[in-house]
C-alpha cells in the first residue's frame, strides 16, 4: 500500500480579484521507506505540496490519500491525530520551545497524545540517545548549537514512530558542515526504515535522497529515481 496517494491535486489562492494557482495537477505515489527530495524554484509550488502532504492545508481539487485513507473526508480532529502520530515535522527554525529543556521539547508530541509521564520520559531519551544528544537532555535551546537544536527537532520528529518525516529545508539555518552531518543522520534514519521527505531548494542536500520531485509551474517536471540507497558520511554523528 502507498503510504501517500495524490491523484491530480490543485491549489488555487484567491488574492483579491486574481487567482493564483500554486499547484495545477500534481499526481504522486510514496510508498513506506521511500528518501525523496521535493525540489523547485521559488514559486513553483513545493511549499503548497509541503502543506498538502503535511495535512496543514487542503488541495482546491484532486484527491489525497494517507495511508489509504480520504485526507478531505477526515474531520479535524482525525487531520490533528494524523498531524501529531503519523508525521514528524522538521523544520527550518527548528521551532523549540526556548524556556524548556530538550527533553521536554521531545516529550510534547506524546503530551498532546496523551501518553503518561513516564513512558514520555523513556521514549522522549531514547529519541534524543538515537540522535546522539544523551548527554544533552537537560540543557535548553540556547545551551546547544544550531545542529543540536536541529538533532533536538529530529528527536521530536522520531518519538512518536510516525509514518513519515517530512523535513522543510532541514540544514537551512546550519553552516554547510553541520548540515552534512544533520543530513548524515537522515541518511541512518532512512536505513533504519524511516520514511523521508525531504523539501528543499539545494542540489547538495537533495543529492542525498534516493528520489528526486522537481516542481516547475504547479507542475511535476521530472520524477527520478537517482540511485538504488543513500551515500554514507563519515562521521555524521558528531555532536555539532
Amino acid at each position: 500500500m502507498n503510504i501517500i496517494k495524490i491523484e491530480h491535486i490543485a491549489k488555487i489562492y484567491q488574492l483579491g480579484t486574481q487567482e493564483v494557482k500554486a499547484l495545477a495537477d500534481v499526481s504522486l505515489k510514496l510508498d513506506k521507506n521511500e528518501y525523496v527530495a521535493i525540489m523547485g524554484p521559488s514559486g513553483s509550488g513545493k511549499s503548497t505540496l509541503m502543506n498538502m502532504l503535511g495535512c496543514l492545508d487542503t488541495p482546491t481539487s484532486g484527491i489525497y490519500e494517507f495511508t489509504g485513507k480520504n485526507v478531505s473526508e477526515m474531520t479535524d480532529n482525525d487531520l490533528a491525530k494524523i498531524r501529531n502520530q503519523e508525521i514528524g515535522f522538521v523544520f527550518q527554525t527548528f521551532n523549540l520551545l526556548a524556556r524548556s529543556n530538550a527533553l521536554h521539547n521531545v516529550e510534547l508530541p506524546l503530551i498532546y497524545a496523551g501518553i503518561s509521564a513516564q513512558e514520555r520520559k523513556e521514549r522522549a531519551e531514547k529519541a534524543l540517545a538515537d540522535v546522539g544528544l544523551e548527554d544533552r537532555i537537560h540543557h535548553k535551546p540556547n545551551e546547544l548549537s544550531g545542529g543540536q537544536r536541529q538533532r533536538v527537532a529530529i528527536a521530536r520528529a522520531l518519538v512518536t514512530n510516525p509514518s513519515i518525516i517530512l523535513a522543510d529545508e532541514p540544514t537551512g539555518n546550519l553552516d554547510s558542515k553541520t548540515g552534512e552531518e544533520i543530513m548524515g543522520l537522515f541518511n541512518e534514519l532512512h536505513e533504519k526504515g524511516n520514511t523521508i521527505i525531504l523539501v528543499t531548494h539545494e542540489e547538495y542536500i537533495a543529492e542525498h535522497a534516493v528520489r528526486i520531485i522537481r516542481l516547475r509551474d504547479g507542475l511535476v517536471e521530472s520524477d527520478d529515481v537517482v540511485r538504488k540507497r543513500y551515500i554514507p558520511i563519515k562521521n555524521n554523528l558528531a555532536k555539532n
